[in-house]
C-alpha cells in the first residue's frame, strides 16, 4: 500500500471547545514521508509542530501538542479523521490555537477530506506491526495490545451516570467502519462536572452544539444520541486520534479499559518503546505483498552489495576512521544496511575502558553516519565529485553496549531528501537487539566548493 495525501486543500472553521476562539483550518497536500505537520499561520514566524508523541504538551480533557511555547489544543479529532480516511502526509495550517470542535465529532472534517479527495503517492506506506503482546496498566486503566493483521480497537467504559453506565464496543478500523460507526460519535460530558471544567479554564467554547451533556436523569441535548453506543464509540475515536502520535499507522488489537487522553498518550510511548525492544517492527506495503504470495528474495547474512573497495571509492574515510566493512542491503533513496565487525584489535579499545572494552557510543553514531553517507552518495548524480557533511544529530539513544566480537548491523532509512539536505533515521543492532539510534541531518556538497582552512 502506498502513502496518500489530500488531493487539494480542504478548509473548515469553528469554535475551539476549550479556548472559545474562532479558528480556521486548511488541510494541504504534503510530500511523501512528511507525516502530519501543524503550522500556526496566525504567528508571523509560522512555527511548525509535528504530530508526534514527543511534542505532547498537555492531556487535560484533550490532547495538546506544543513546541517552543507555541501550542495547538485538541488535535485528537483531526488526527482520527486523517487516520480514518487513510491520509499519511498532510500540512495542517491553523489560524489559531485549537482545532475547531465542529459538532463534537470528526464527521465534518471527514466530509471536508472526502470532498477534496485523496491522491496516492509513490512511497510505500510504513506501518508499525506488533509481534509480541504488550500489557500496560496505570491508575485503574488497563491496556492489552495484541498482534493482529489489521488495526482493531476494543473499548470498555464504566461511569456512575446511569444514562451511560457500562458500554463495550469492538471494531476493526478501516475507512468504511470509521465513517459508519466512529466518525459521527460526539464528545460528551456530565452536567455535574461542567462547573469544575470551567474553573480550570476549559470548555469556554462548549455548548450543546458541540458536545453531548448528560444530567443525572436526562440528556440535555434536544436531539437523540446518534447511536446507543455513541459514548464508547467516541472514546474509540479519541484513542484512534491519540495513537496517531506514533507517527504511522499500526496493526494490532488494542484493548482498552477506561482509558483517557493521558493514558492513551502514555500507551503510545509504551508502544514505541516496545517496538524498539523487538516487540514488533516497521513494515512497508511492499513487504506485505511479498508475504501474501509474491516471490521473496532472502538476503544472506554474508551477501555483499558493496565491498570495502567500493566503499572507499564512495567516501573519503580511511583507517583508523573508516567504520563500515560492507554494505549488505541497499535501496536507492530509501534504505541501506551496513556491517561493522568489531574486533579486539580496534585502535580505540586501547584507551576506552581498558580491561572492560566497550565500543565508544560516539563511534557507533559515526559508523551509522558513514553508512547513511553511502546511502546519500548513491542517491545523487556524480557522487565521485560530492562529499557529505553532517549538520545535526538528534534523539541519540544508546540502549546496550557493543563489545569486541560483536557484529554491528546499521540500518539507515531516508526520512526526507530535498535541496541537497537529507534527514535519516539510524538504528544499530547486535544479534537483532537495538543498541543505538539517532536522527541525522546531512548536506551533500560539491568537492570543489569545500571550505578552505584559514592559515
Amino acid at each position: 500500500m502506498r502513502q496518500k495525501t489530500i488531493a487539494r486543500p480542504a478548509s473548515f472553521s469553528g469554535i475551539g471547545l476549550h479556548t472559545g476562539e474562532v479558528v480556521h483550518v486548511t488541510l494541504k497536500p504534503a510530500e511523501e514521508n512528511t507525516g502530519v505537520i501543524f503550522e500556526r499561520t496566525d504567528i508571523a514566524s509560522r512555527p511548525r509542530i509535528p504530530a508526534l508523541v514527543d511534542y505532547v504538551d498537555s492531556v487535560l480533557r484533550g490532547t495538546t501538542i506544543g513546541k517552543g511555547g507555541v501550542k495547538i489544543h485538541t488535535v485528537e479529532h483531526l488526527l482520527a479523521a486523517l487516520a480514518g480516511t487513510g491520509l499519511d502526509n498532510v500540512l495542517v495550517e491553523i489560524e489559531g490555537g485549537e482545532i475547531p470542535a465542529c459538532d463534537g465529532s470528526s464527521n465534518p472534517i471527514v466530509q471536508a477530506i472526502l470532498k477534496a479527495g485523496l491522491v496516492e503517492q509513490r512511497a510505500e506506506r510504513k506501518e508499525a506491526v506488533l509481534t509480541v503482546p504488550l500489557s500496560y496498566e496505570e491508575d485503574g486503566v488497563h491496556f492489552l495490545v495484541l498482534p493482529n493483521d489489521r488495526l482493531k480497537i476494543s473499548f470498555h467504559i464504566e461511569y456512575q451516570n446511569p444514562l451511560v453506565g457500562c458500554q463495550f464496543e469492538s471494531i476493526d478500523i478501516n475507512s468504511e467502519t470509521f465513517r459508519k460507526y466512529i466518525a459521527q460519535a460526539r464528545t460528551f460530558a456530565f452536567l455535574d462536572e461542567v462547573e469544575e471544567l470551567k474553573s480550570h479554564g476549559l470548555i469556554k467554547g462548549g455548548s450543546l452544539e458541540n458536545a453531548v451533556v448528560f444530567g443525572e436523569d436526562r440528556m440535555l441535548n434536544p436531539d437523540p444520541l446518534r447511536s446507543d453506543k455513541e459514548p464508547v464509540r467516541h472514546k474509540i475515536l479519541d484513542l484512534l486520534g491519540d495513537i496517531q502520535l506514533l507517527g504511522m499507522p499500526m496493526r494490532a488489537h488494542i484493548i482498552s479499559f477506561k482509558s483517557g487522553h493521558a493514558s492513551n498518550v502514555n500507551l503510545v510511548r509504551k508502544i514505541r518503546e516496545h517496538l524498539e525492544n523487538n516487540g514488533g517492527h516497521i513494515k512497508t506495503g511492499r513487504e506485505r505483498r511479498r508475504k501474501a504470495g509474491e516471490a521473496e528474495v532472502k538476503v544472506s547474512a554474508r551477501r555483499i552489495v558493496m565491498g570495502i573497495n567500493q566503499i572507499m571509492n564512495k567516501i573519503p574515510h580511511r583507517y583508523p576512521f573508516l567504520m563500515v566493512d560492507r554494505i549488505a542491503e541497499f535501496e536507492a533513496e530509501k534504505r541501506v544496511v551496513g556491517i561493522k565487525n568489531v574486533s579486539m584489535n580496534e585502535w580505540f579499545f586501547q584507551g576506552h575502558f581498558p580491561g572492560h572494552p566497550i565500543m565508544p557510543g560516539v563511534l557507533i553514531v559515526e559508523a551509522m553516519g558513514q553508512t547513511g553517507g553511502l546511502l546519500l552518495m548513491n542517491s545523487v548524480p556524480e557522487p565521485e565529485n560530492k562529499v557529505v557533511y553532517f549538520m545535526s544529530l538528534d534523539k541519540i539513544k544508546f540502549r546496550k553496549p557493543v563489545f569486541p566480537g560483536d557484529q554491528l548491523r546499521m540500518v539507515l532509512e531516508m526520512v526526507k531528501f530535498r535541496h541537497k539536505i537529507c534527514k535519516m533515521k539510524g538504528c544499530g543492532y547486535v544479534d537483532g537487539e537495538l543498541v543505538a539510534e539517532a536522527e541525522m541531518t546531512a548536506m551533500v556538497m560539491d568537492r570543489d566548493r569545500l571550505p578552505e582552512q584559514n592559515v
